[in-house]
Parts: C-alpha cells; structure tokens; sequence
C-alpha cells in the first residue's frame, strides 16, 4: 500500500513522539497501548488520504494531536470487527437471544 510506504519511512525517526503519545495515555489511565497499534491507527485514520511531499514535523504533530477519545473509539470499533467478538455459529446467537 503506498499510504504505508509514503509515512513508514519516518517511523524509526518518529518513534519518540510515538512513545511520548503511549506514555500520555499510560498516565491517563488507558493501560498499555502498543505502538503498532497507534502506528496502525494513524495510518487508517488520519493519514487515510497520504499526502506525497509529507514532512517530519507534520507527522509528529500528527501523532501528538491524537486525542484518547478518537483513539479509543477506533480501536473498539477494530475489536468488534475482529473473530474474538463473533460468534461460532447460528445456534450460538438463536441461545443467547432466547
């Protein structure tokens, strides 16, 4: 995808903003987030449309601007779409719609 080639050159030089934004939602109580996961998030979410001539302080400030709200929304949203929330099979939902 070129969305991740355009922003995952600038991870290695990005990666104390990242772990600056992990520690501020560590201290706000939202446990550990990894840094694949935000990493992953940024590039779904706010770099969904990757800009050509991006640059180094736009990403940063991208990454420090992520607020727990969007963050956490996103990943809830993420956690339902993934096969640990779903069902087996229809016999299981027709049991617990009973």
């Amino acid at each position: 995808m070129e969305m991740d080639k355009n922003y995952d050159r600038f991870r290695k030089e990005v990666h104390p903003a990242l772990i600056s934004k992990m520690e501020e939602f560590s201290l706000l109580g939202y446990g550990t987030i990894s840094q694949d996961s935000l990493w992953e998030f940024l590039c779904k979410k706010k770099w969904r449309k990757p800009k050509e001539d991006v640059r180094i302080f736009e990403i940063v400030s991208d990454i420090l601007s992520v607020n727990v709200g969007e963050y956490m929304n996103y990943a809830t949203v993420e956690a339902f779409k993934s096969d640990e929330f779903s069902l087996a099979n229809d016999e299981e939902r027709r049991e617990l719609l009973k």
